[in-house]
C-alpha cells in the first residue's frame, strides 16, 4: 500500500517546508513544490517537467538513493547555471517511499 512520505524543502528564500507528499499520484518534486506553492507560479516547471528547462533545478541535501540521472537530465544540468555536484532535476525525483526524509534546496532562480 502506497503512503504519504515526509520530506523537506529549502525555498529560495532559505525557509525550510516540511511537506507531506502523496506517493500513489505519480507526482514528481516540482509538482510537489508547485501544488505547496513554494516558489512563484511561472518561475518553476517553465516546461512542464520534460527535463527542457532546469527551472526547477534543486540541491540534495540528504543521502536518500536517487534514481540514475537520465541523460536528458545529465544534458540540461550542463548547460544550467548555479549548477552544483549535489544539482537535480526536480521533475526527474519522482515521490516514492525511498524518498521518505528527502532534503532539498532550490536553486537560484537563473
Amino acid at each position: 500500500m502506497e503512503q504519504d512520505i515526509n520530506i523537506k524543502i529549502i525555498d529560495r528564500d532559505g525557509v525550510e517546508h516540511e511537506v507531506v507528499a502523496p506517493t500513489d499520484m505519480a507526482m514528481n518534486l516540482m509538482e510537489v513544490v508547485r501544488s505547496y506553492e513554494l516558489a512563484p507560479e511561472g518561475t518553476i516547471g517553465v516546461c512542464g517537467g520534460m527535463a527542457m528547462c532546469a527551472s526547477c533545478q534543486c540541491y540534495v541535501l540528504s543521502e536518500n538513493e536517487l534514481p540514475e540521472m537520465s541523460d536528458d537530465e545529465e544534458a540540461m544540468l550542463s548547460e544550467a547555471f548555479n549548477v552544483k555536484d549535489n544539482s537535480r532535476l526536480g521533475c526527474q525525483i519522482q515521490m516514492t517511499t525511498d524518498m521518505e526524509g528527502l532534503v532539498v534546496e532550490l536553486a537560484p532562480e537563473s
